[in-house]
């Protein structure tokens, strides 16, 4: 199983152990991943609210050199699956867009036009369609370990762009944690947008939902939460002790990459994928 790894931004950044315990997973799991030479930022909403067209050109270039590649594209963060997905949709759905950016692809000297030939997914819908890839290789480490599944909003809606379950109703993350031994933790944030994209335009209300995902997942009995996204995992690691504070809450309680949860439960050490990088509730993460 080979794909088109395409890192996105923070995990060459700001979360680094998103990316190298990326790496050692998918390793240990038998998947292969070629990074798309020179990829550009998805530009994470931001520049689709600036510049369009040119936001539009910008992920196009990205899906062409995986197409040149010959590989499906590889993601994990939710943002960049939803703008990637989301400039495939359009252009496939429109020639007239398509070639219009292929026109500006051509000016900009890029040497690939955009085709529509490569699927875009992310990390959890290909472990979720793939319960094989685990087969012989799960530890109990997790065991008697509850978890929260947090899935953020980006990964779910909108339905017609990202449309790998039901949005309103997810359980792919919850298969994932019994399958690598932990206990899913139902709580009612699970869904609910961490607010990344706001933090500098509204402090206050972000902080507050920071706090109330943080604190519904503790009042729910989890002993950590799992995401999907790397945006949310730093929004909620970094901002947990500010959210506490602005819901009232007493909860802390760990936060971890999808990656990271996978490989304690394959037998790696928090040093192997990199927990010591969190910034809130070290010590109350117990495994590895």
């Amino acid at each position: 199983m080979k794909f088109a790894f395409f890192p996105g931004c923070v995990l060459k950044g700001a979360a680094a152990e998103a990316y190298t315990s990326m790496q050692k997973v998918c390793d240990a799991l038998g998947i292969e991943l070629e990074e798309i030479p020179n990829w550009t930022c998805c530009g994470a909403s931001h520049a689709q609210g600036v510049n369009d067209l040119a936001a539009l050109a910008v992920n196009a270039r990205n899906i062409s050199i995986a197409e040149n590649m010959g590989l499906p594209i590889l993601t994990v963060c939710n943002t960049c699956t939803l703008q990637l997905r989301t400039a495939k949709y359009r252009l496939d759905h429109d020639k007239d867009l398509r070639d219009k950016v292929n026109a500006i692809l051509k000016e900009a000297g890029h040497p690939y036009e955009y085709k529509g030939t490569s699927e875009i997914t992310h990390f959890l819908w290909v472990l979720d369609d793939h319960p094989e890839l685990f087969e012989g290789k799960v530890t109990d480490a997790l065991q008697g370990t509850k978890i929260a599944a947090y899935y953020g909003c980006h990964i779910l809606r909108p339905q017609d762009i990202m449309h790998h379950e039901d949005g309103k109703y997810p359980e792919s993350l919850e298969r994932l944690v019994r399958r690598l031994g932990g206990t899913p933790v139902w709580f009612d944030a699970h869904r609910k947008c961490c607010g990344f994209h706001a933090q500098l335009a509204a402090e206050h209300d972000v902080l507050t939902v920071t706090g109330q995902i943080v604190d519904s997942a503790g009042r729910a009995g989890a002993d950590l939460i799992v995401t999907p996204c790397p945006l949310c995992q730093m929004q909620l690691d970094m901002y947990e002790p500010e959210g506490r504070d602005a819901v009232q809450s007493s909860v802390e309680i760990p936060i971890l990459h999808l990656q990271q949860l996978i490989g304690l439960a394959l037998g790696m050490s928090k040093k192997d994928v990199g927990f010591d990088r969190h910034i809130s509730a070290q010590e109350k993460l117990k495994i590895g």
